[in-house]
């Protein structure tokens, strides 16, 4: 079995495949400071609550875009994995060309949902992904990279609300029964649901029109993205397990040799 671990700036989600099959998914927070002894006690207890060995881990690859815990996290990997996990960085074979004038800084994470997205769903695709913060990549029917878009989040957003606005509250973040608000909660939810659909939207009719490509796919991913892909007839798929089957893809092209 292959363990692939996505850390992101809020949530690290882990999942493993046995062969093309995704067996289990969980995730870590991110934002708290771990050892690897730490990590390594969590990764051995989630494993087996979904009735995984540890020993069952044949190899493991990471995508991350959180420098800071990576020190800790391929030292736990190594001990209690016993492998040298993979990393997903510059020089590791994707399948995927970034024609962009600084390919350097495309996030790992944007490069592992664009070869999931072209590899699964075909080309060319624009891939969404509402996490921390919401982007918009498109990869063109040949497999290149040609840009993307970066937005806050919706969950930045409602952060911002509520930390600078001293009479707003925390809420949940749902759709409301209707975009005008009856209330400080229900005007609030409104405005970043129903904004972040606007948003997707625009982005998406502008992005279609400027590209000039026919036929283009538009995949979804990312925690809130389900939220969004069913109020919008702008996303044609919305998969959950995107960043994972990416990381997956790209572990596969490096022709490994597992323990």
């Amino acid at each position: 079995m292959i363990l692939t671990l996505d850390v992101g700036n809020t949530n690290m989600t882990c999942g493993v495949f046995d062969g093309e099959d995704i067996k289990a998914t969980f995730r870590i927070t991110t934002k708290i400071p771990r050892t690897s002894d730490e990590y390594g006690m969590m990764l051995c207890n989630l494993l087996e609550i979904n009735g995984i060995k540890i020993t069952d881990i044949e190899d493991v690859a990471v995508c991350s875009v959180v420098p800071d815990v990576m020190h800790s996290l391929e030292n736990a990997i190594m001990k209690y994995c016993k492998v040298k996990p993979m990393i997903v960085e510059a020089g590791v074979k994707t399948g995927i060309r970034i024609v962009t004038p600084h390919p350097q800084q495309i996030g790992a994470d944007r490069i592992v949902d664009a070869v999931a997205a072209y590899e699964i769903y075909g080309g060319p695709v624009l891939v969404m992904d509402f996490g921390t913060a919401t982007t918009y990549d498109l990869v063109d029917g040949e497999g290149a990279f040609l840009g993307g878009i970066t937005a806050p989040g919706i969950k930045i957003s409602a952060k911002a609300l509520w930390e600078d606005a001293a009479k707003l509250p925390k809420i949940e973040i749902k759709k409301p029964d209707a975009v005008l608000g009856k209330d400080t909660i229900s005007s609030m939810q409104s405005g970043l649901v129903y904004g972040q659909i606007g948003q997707t939207e625009y982005i998406v009719k502008r992005v279609k029109e400027e590209s000039g490509l026919e036929g283009i796919k538009v995949v979804a991913t990312g925690g809130l993205g389900r939220i969004i892909a069913n109020e919008t007839d702008s996303i044609d798929i919305y998969d959950p397990n995107l960043t994972l089957k990416g990381i997956y893809l790209v572990y596969k092209k490096q022709n490994r040799r597992i323990k």
